[in-house]
């Protein structure tokens, strides 16, 4: 029998993404959280920029956690809410179910996530897009 392997972020290139996400959040003048997940949701990284909520703080880990279980875009299960499937709101990850959370992909497999909060909802998803983006060794 064979063992599968599994890819897993290191911090390294965790404060890579966030790098990349800050400065998106720089180049369209906000502050914000930036927080990285691995796989299970779990919390590898979180920067608070200067002014950014302290809320924010609290929001951007729930935003990435719930992309890393749902393996796809938190603004897809908002707009899935808004559009009538209310039985999601019965998800015990609710605190992210707002636009902000980002899956990372390689290989087909999700193997993190990126959550940002403090600015506009569509700006907090450009921010986190931008992260993933600047994932280094895909």
């Amino acid at each position: 029998m064979n063992m599968e392997t599994k890819r897993v972020l290191s911090l390294a290139q965790c404060f890579v993404m966030a790098e990349a996400a800050r400065a998106e959040a720089e180049h369209l003048g906000c502050s914000v959280t930036v927080s990285v997940v691995d796989d299970g949701g779990h919390v590898l990284l979180t920067q608070r920029m200067d002014g950014a909520s302290p809320m924010s703080g609290h929001v951007a880990p729930e935003k990435a956690s719930l992309a890393a279980h749902a393996r796809r875009e938190t603004k897809l299960l908002e707009e899935m809410v808004n559009g009538g499937r209310a039985g999601l709101l019965s998800s015990p990850w609710l605190q992210g179910m707002i636009e902000g959370g980002v899956p990372l992909f390689i290989d087909g497999k999700c193997i993190g996530a990126l959550g940002v909060s403090g600015a506009k909802a569509e700006q907090d998803t450009l921010i986190a897009r931008a992260g993933v983006a600047g994932f280094p060794g895909g």
